[in-house]
C-alpha cells in the first residue's frame, strides 16, 4: 500500500472542494441507496431502455430487437428494476396474445433528460479521450518495454 493510503474503505479526511457537494453520499453507511440507485440508472441495459423510451411506448420484443446484445431475461430484469424504482410504466392490454407496452414515467423523462446531457458531454470530448488513451496507451507500452 502507497504512503498515505488508508486501510480504511470509508475514509474521508473532510475536505470538500464544494461545499455544496458530500461525497459521502454515495458511502456504503445503512439506509444510504444513492451508490444503489446509481449503480442501477447508470447500469448499460438501463441507460439503453431509458433512451429508448423517451418519445413512445415499445413492446419487449421491440426493445429487444432495438438493444444489441441484451438476453430476454437481462431486459425483463431490467424493465422490473426500472418499473420498481417508479421511472417506467408496464401497461398490459387485454387481448390475445397479451400486449404488454413500456414507457416512462414523469420521473424517467426527468433521468432521460440527464442522460441526454452526459451523452452531450460525450459527443463533445470523444476525440479528447481518443488522445487521452492513445497517449496512456503509447507510455505504458514504452514503460512495458
Amino acid at each position: 500500500m502507497e504512503d498515505g493510503t488508508s486501510k480504511s474503505l470509508g475514509y474521508f479526511d473532510g475536505t470538500v472542494p464544494d461545499d455544496d457537494y458530500d461525497i459521502r453520499q454515495w458511502d456504503v453507511r445503512e439506509g444510504c441507496e444513492v451508490r444503489q440507485i446509481l449503480d442501477r440508472v447508470a447500469d448499460k441495459w438501463s441507460l439503453l431502455v431509458i433512451a429508448l423510451l423517451d418519445c413512445q411506448s415499445l413492446r419487449f420484443t421491440q426493445l429487444r430487437r432495438e438493444i444489441d446484445g441484451v438476453s430476454q431475461r437481462m431486459l425483463s430484469v431490467t424493465l422490473r428494476q426500472l418499473e420498481r424504482d417508479g421511472l417506467v410504466d408496464r401497461t398490459v392490454h387485454p387481448v390475445v396474445p397479451p400486449r404488454v407496452d413500456y414507457a416512462l414515467t414523469p420521473l424517467g423523462r426527468t433521468l432521460h433528460e440527464t442522460i441526454k446531457s452526459l451523452v452531450t458531454w460525450t459527443e463533445q470530448h470523444q476525440q479528447e479521450i481518443a488522445e487521452a488513451r492513445a497517449a496512456y496507451d503509447a507510455r505504458r507500452e514504452m514503460m512495458e518495454t
